[in-house]
């Protein structure tokens, strides 16, 4: 075929067709793939393999000072400009977890006097609270200053000659659960590491924004970790509601070279927390259980309510768990932990194609324009691509159904109907990140110094209770 004496509307149709079935296809790959995971869910829940668990009675929380605990629990916090948030939280979590044999440990920065002073200032004269200032000015990253409340978890056991039963992690803005650390003690009789759900905050003032997590948590913690646990995958750790058996930190510890459990240039410690507990051999374990008056036991917290904020967190991720993990993990031996871990980085190349996509209704809408005009004919779908199409808008509908069922069991139907809408926004979200993401790893080369590029919060959970409802 001679390309030479097309016309640019002639060119135009081409592009439009090679894109369309580029497209068309890798969709049809992806859809496969989520539908194996949709499919093992259902069949997870109809052979009764993965029910929520549901508490039977509304217990007291325990008194002050009631050793419920079965060991000690470390609690840490690494906090990098958190005046806003950090005492809220602290606050909160020392009142609904009154367990004598709990220590908090908050990791505030040398340089960072607003935090460290907005914590004094709150006057939190509990004796289980221990503030501990980085000897190094921030910011560093979330692994760095998980390290230094590390070696300050060792020096206390030293001194105390009493080791720590787990340690716990949350981050500065977080809303933990009355239950939640009592489900993680149980949960560490039988496993090494034991992850319980992060349930975003609907808010208000950024229905279309911040609310966009609330689906995509609702669907990863309601149905991917279900079936990973099933599976026997490692589980990725969220950085919040987690708890790890302290001999399985100091092994990890141990087989490291600088003897720190977290890989301190590492932009996402915590997803690889949970894979080297994995490979360590580690037994893992998803916590999903409801109060008794229905809701999730879950981790809750605000997220970013403005699209640059969004997609700056959403790169961090992307680069962390797809690109660094590519590098620091590489593949498994196991076929379901390596489909698993392409899963998890097949992010920035689903941006891609999604970029694509949005390229293409640009393309098919001025061919349209043209072929009305009689300037083209019309495109002609050849039986393959007309089915590719066919299966691709099944699934986009079969998708959407599943989005607006696992936010609507959490949120309400309203939310639920919602996410459905929040579809497109999202996907902008995920092109913009994946994009910076793959700009952000080229860089790394040149530049090795890893910083800790955090989001700024500023609501939380506790304080918009009294204007936001929870379902």
């Amino acid at each position: 075929m001679d390309f030479a004496g097309f016309s640019a509307s002639e060119w135009l149709l081409l592009v439009q067709y090679e894109l369309l079935l580029f497209t068309s296809l890798f969709f049809c790959l992806g859809a496969f793939d989520e539908l194996a995971v949709d499919g093992l869910w259902l069949w997870l829940r109809l052979s009764g393999r993965a029910v929520t668990l549901q508490l039977a009675d509304d217990e007291d929380p325990p008194d002050p000072g009631e050793q419920s605990l079965k060991g000690r629990a470390a609690i840490v916090i690494p906090a990098w400009q958190e005046a806003a948030v950090l005492p809220t939280t602290v606050r909160h979590m020392l009142g609904v977890w009154p367990h004598a044999n709990l220590t908090l440990y908050v990791g505030c920065y040398r340089n960072d006097g607003e935090t460290i002073a907005a914590m004094l200032a709150e006057n939190l004269e509990d004796p289980r609270l221990r503030i501990v200032v980085h000897d190094i000015s921030g910011p560093t990253t979330k692994a760095d200053c998980l390290n230094r409340l590390y070696r300050e978890i060792e020096e206390d056991e030293q001194r105390s000659g009493e080791p720590f039963r787990m340690v716990v992690l949350h981050d500065a803005e977080d809303m933990v659960d009355r239950y939640a650390l009592d489900l993680l003690d149980q949960a560490l009789d039988t496993a090494d590491f034991a992850q319980l759900p992060v349930l975003p905050i609907a808010p208000l003032h950024s229905r279309w924004i911040a609310s966009h997590y609330c689906e995509e948590f609702a669907e990863a913690h309601g149905k991917g970790m279900v079936v990973r646990g099933a599976l026997g995958a490692g589980l990725p750790s969220a950085g919040v509601g987690c708890a790890v058996a302290r001999g399985q930190l100091a092994h990890l510890a141990k087989v490291r070279r600088d003897g720190m459990p977290f890989e301190a240039s590492s932009l996402t410690e915590d997803y690889q927390l949970g894979m080297a507990v994995a490979r360590n051999g580690g037994q893992m374990r998803f916590v999903r259980v409801r109060r008794p008056d229905g809701a999730l036991v879950a981790t809750r917290a605000c997220f970013p309510d403005s699209l640059v904020s969004a997609v700056k967190q959403k790169t961090r991720w992307l680069h962390g768990i797809a690109f660094q993990g590519w590098d620091s993990l590489g593949w498994s031996a196991s076929p379901v932990e390596s489909w698993m871990w392409m899963r998890d980085r097949r992010g920035p190349f689903a941006a891609s194609i999604l970029a694509l996509a949005y390229l293409l209704v640009v393309i098919a809408g001025l061919s349209a324009i043209a072929s009305a005009l009689g300037m083209i004919p019309g495109i002609i779908l050849t039986p393959l691509l007309w089915w590719l199409l066919a299966f691709n808008l099944a699934n986009v509908l079969w998708r959407a159904l599943f989005r607006f069922a696992f936010t609507a069991r959490e949120y309400g139907a309203g939310e639920g109907l919602r996410a459905v809408l929040r579809i497109p926004i999202a996907n902008i979200i995920a092109i913009m990140a994946g994009r910076r993401a793959f700009t952000a790893y080229l860089r790394s080369f040149s530049d090795r110094e890893v910083t800790w590029e955090k989001t700024d919060h500023v609501h939380h959970p506790v304080k918009l209770r009294t204007t936001e409802t929870f379902a």
